[in-house]
């Protein structure tokens, strides 16, 4: 899968995401709306991870879905 389908069908994603990450909030998930950069910037502040950390657990993600 690549991050293309993830933002068209972003609200059926959101959950997954929620799931896995669930400090994320609703309203993180919505302003994010699909935009990988600032997924990756919001699980470094709400996790504390570094930048390339952030990008593995994604594409970590995207293998799993």
């Amino acid at each position: 899968m690549n991050w293309d389908k993830i933002e068209g069908n972003w609200k059926q994603f959101a959950g997954d995401l929620k799931a896995r990450w669930g400090k994320l909030t609703d309203d993180d998930l919505t302003v994010i709306a699909g935009k990988r950069d600032q997924l990756a910037g919001k699980l470094q502040e709400r996790y504390g991870y570094a930048k390339d950390r952030a990008e593995r657990e994604l594409d970590d993600f995207i293998q799993s879905v």
